[in-house]
């Protein structure tokens, strides 16, 4: 038996305004913490930072709750505008966290891609105690004129970035100049959405995360 003991795998449905979401919880029997992480505007739940940043997590002894927005849970294949990604994100994280099943604080807020922006707007509100960002996208491609620094500015203190070397979405050098003073960039080569090929260095980067989390 591993230290952080047994892993309990559950799917807990959320009511939003925005509609019905869900959550895909791992606790393990000793937890830290909890990390909740929202995808991104492609739905992918299965994405190789997602998946890894969980199983290291998990293995560290963290609860990891990856929540799916409604809009993915009813099937459709656009995302929502982001006041209604913030108006669902907020009121499932808060279920996850109170009540007689609520998960354990610290609470650790973040995503890949549209959801990291999420997770920045709303972590004032949530109280969040850290942030975990994958794939931010400071821009979209080829418009480095429309920045989403602001955003960035919301990131809790501490906050980690994972960034790809090459992301048209911003790399961790456009990154640099706008990043917090309490965030960290870790730079895995790849670009928005990681290759197989680099699972080896995401996982040394979610290892490296996991060791520093306050929990």
């Amino acid at each position: 038996m591993s230290a952080v003991g047994r892993v309990v795998e559950r799917v807990r449905d959320l009511s939003t305004p925005e509609g019905p979401g869900r959550a895909h919880v791992c606790r393990p029997a000793h937890s830290r913490g909890t990390v909740v992480l929202g995808h991104g505007a492609g739905g992918g739940l299965r994405s190789l930072d997602l998946t890894v940043a969980r199983d290291v997590l998990v293995a560290a002894g963290w609860t990891v709750a990856v929540v799916e927005q409604p809009w993915l849970v009813a099937g459709r294949r656009v995302a929502g505008r982001p006041p209604t990604l913030d108006a669902a994100w907020v009121p499932m994280v808060t279920a996850l966290m109170s009540g007689r099943s609520r998960l354990p604080r610290p609470l650790v807020v973040g995503g890949r891609s549209a959801g990291a922006r999420v997770a920045c707007r709303t972590a004032a509100e949530l109280e969040a105690d850290a942030g975990l960002l994958l794939s931010f996208p400071l821009h979209l491609p080829g418009r480095p004129d429309r920045l989403r620094d602001a955003e960035l500015a919301l990131a809790p203190d501490p906050t980690w970035l994972v960034q790809g070397t090459r992301d048209p979405f911003g790399t961790p050098t456009e990154l640099a100049p706008y990043v917090p003073r309490w965030a960290e960039v870790i730079e895995v080569n790849g670009a928005h959405s990681f290759p197989k090929g680099a699972g080896p260095a995401l996982v040394a980067a979610m290892t490296r995360i996991a060791a520093t989390l306050p929990g």
